[in-house]
């Protein structure tokens, strides 16, 4: 396999006789963003794709959905970002083509050239086969999709406040979270809160038990990722928040707002949020030799991707590097994701691949609640209020903008002492005028 060496002498005033090579970079996520961050300005020019004009914190998705935090609080524009780095440009677009040959990828909106090709697409919806969930599901995957649960949720709790009839009432109340992984403990948890503290509170007219909030999940377990003592220790947490857990459970499908599960029996349920499953964002174009488990890319060492190790690479959940530790890649979480593109950014900077990446694993830590949360750290793990700390604060350092940490820090403080917030505003988009290019 090449080495893929590439040094370039270098003048007083940039590299001699060489003209800045192109590096297209798909994708402004956690990778992304680090990678075009840390490129070398005098031998690179950074064309970055994203659909979304701003990078946003997938982590705190959760709390949009739930009401705890308005978009515009984790998300940060790229163009505000990138304004002192010369080198670095945005290019809005849905990816639609990769011409591995001609080295072009082809957007919604125009056809961009690379001499080098960064995927750092991240991962989308993984619905497993089943037909129509798609269509007729919540998710909370994207700033767009927690949006979108946000105002369902806001929306069957006005109309259960208006229904007259217990039975429709309740059925109109009754919400399933498929998935036991952080993104599902997490907004479970938040909807828990949300019907012990806030109905009381805000809709006097509702009945807590009248709201059902239930989380199924495949596995023996929550949380199969972390230690045992966490995975117990959030499941006491939602047992308090009147969440129903349901473990050893799989759903076999969702139609006309009736869950049918694995073992045949079926129920009624209004709002279903999905967190089962991720999958590689689709690259098209791409030969499907290099596509491997789960939709993501299959890299060596240094991420690149196999077979076009001297022109592309793949970074973070897209990215599928096989080792003897991670046997089916790494964990889908943002510190690979950071990680890779520092090691990739330190092998093109430095003109050639002699740093293989290796994974530090910093830990892993999930929230269910105000003064409920499990951390898992190398030789130790807790919950509870320290957990809880703990979580807010290495969140809230990790967000960009100092207006971001300000205004995520002044809700998170208000919240915590009063359980309110002037963000459940039920916010529905006008229809017209249409706009096709919407769904590029």
């Amino acid at each position: 396999m090449s080495s893929g060496n590439f040094k370039l002498i270098r003048g007083c005033s940039g590299y001699k006789g060489m003209k800045r090579e192109t590096i297209v970079i798909i994708g402004g996520g956690f990778a992304g963003m680090n990678l075009a961050k840390r490129l070398d300005s005098n031998r690179y020019e950074v064309k970055l794709i994203d659909r979304n004009n701003f990078h946003s914190f997938p982590p705190l998705f959760y709390q949009i959905a739930s009401s705890g935090l308005d978009a515009s609080n984790i998300s940060f524009p790229f163009r505000r970002e990138f304004k002192k780095k010369r080198n670095v440009t945005y290019h809005m677009g849905h990816v639609k083509n990769i011409d591995v040959e001609k080295h072009e990828v082809t957007t919604s909106y125009e056809t961009i050239k690379y001499d080098r090709l960064v995927i750092s697409a991240g991962t989308t919806n993984n619905f497993f086969g089943m037909s129509g969930l798609s269509e007729n599901v919540f998710c909370i995957k994207t700033v767009a999709e927690a949006a979108h649960t946000r105002d369902e949720i806001l929306d069957r709790l006005e109309r259960g406040a208006l229904q007259p009839d217990v039975k429709r009432r309740r059925e109109l109340l009754s919400f399933l979270v498929v998935g036991g992984g952080p993104s599902g403990v997490e907004i479970a948890g938040a909807l828990g809160e949300m019907k012990r503290d806030i109905l009381p509170r805000e809709y006097p007219e509702l009945d807590p038990d009248d709201v059902s909030i239930t989380l199924v999940e495949g596995n023996d377990r929550l949380l199969a990722a972390m230690s045992e003592k966490s995975s117990s220790k959030a499941l006491d947490y939602l047992h308090n928040l009147m969440v129903d857990v349901r473990l050893n459970t799989t759903m076999k499908g969702y139609s006309d707002k009736i869950v049918t599960y694995g073992d045949g029996h079926s129920e009624y349920r209004e709002t279903l949020i999905w967190t089962a499953g991720v999958c590689g964002e689709p690259m098209p174009g791409l030969p499907q030799e290099v596509i491997g488990r789960g939709g993501r890319l299959k890299v060596d060492e240094y991420n690149r991707l196999i077979g076009y190790e001297e022109s592309i690479y793949a970074l973070g959940d897209i990215a599928l590097m096989q080792t003897e530790e991670y046997p089916n890649g790494h964990p889908q979480v943002a510190q690979p994701a950071i990680q890779q593109a520092i090691n990739l950014a330190g092998n093109l900077n430095a003109g050639e691949f002699k740093t293989k990446f290796v994974y530090n694993d910093k830990g892993s830590m999930a929230t269910v609640g105000k003064n409920k949360a499990v951390v898992d750290l190398a030789k130790v793990s807790f919950g509870g209020s320290l957990a809880w700390w703990a979580w807010m604060f290495i969140h809230l350092i990790s967000l960009i903008g100092m207006r971001n940490k300000l205004n995520v820090m002044l809700n998170w403080i208000w919240n915590y002492c009063t359980y309110s917030t002037s963000l459940r505003l039920l916010l529905r988009p006008t229809k017209y005028p249409l706009r096709r290019h919407w769904g590029d």
